[in-house]
């Protein structure tokens, strides 16, 4: 396997869930880092960002930012990364995401989550 390291990062702040995400994203080529904060996922792209493929992240996250704040600062950086944003509780969300985003309700289907990790993968290398 010659393949450069493909990496997702799982932001979400509740640990269960993290885990959750995580245990779906593993069914994919990926290696996942876990971040419990947008900060925390945007310190890891700083260093890492050349690796990372893709991004799962909740809307909803304590801190300063919040998936959308993540999502928005990214995609300037980062154009070309895929960025899933996702919420139980999404109402007012859908129309503030930044544009090449893609938004994902809760409870997920893990077949979708999975075609969203697929299309990261082979558009990895299209930069």
């Amino acid at each position: 396997m010659g393949q450069e390291q493909r990496i997702s990062l799982v932001v979400e702040d509740d640990a269960e869930l993290r885990r959750l995400m995580t245990t779906l994203l593993e069914e994919s080529e990926f290696n996942i880092i876990e971040c419990e904060s947008a900060e925390a996922a945007l310190a890891t792209m700083l260093l890492r960002g050349q690796d990372v493929s893709m991004i799962f992240a909740d809307i909803r996250l304590s801190g300063v930012m919040d998936g959308i704040d993540l999502a928005r600062e990214v995609k300037m950086r980062w154009p070309h990364l895929m960025v899933v944003l996702t919420s139980g509780n999404a109402g007012e969300y859908p129309e503030r995401l930044p544009p090449g985003v893609v938004y994902m309700p809760k409870p997920w289907n893990a077949v979708s989550i999975l075609a969203a990790a697929q299309h990261a993968i082979s558009s990895a290398g299209v930069r």
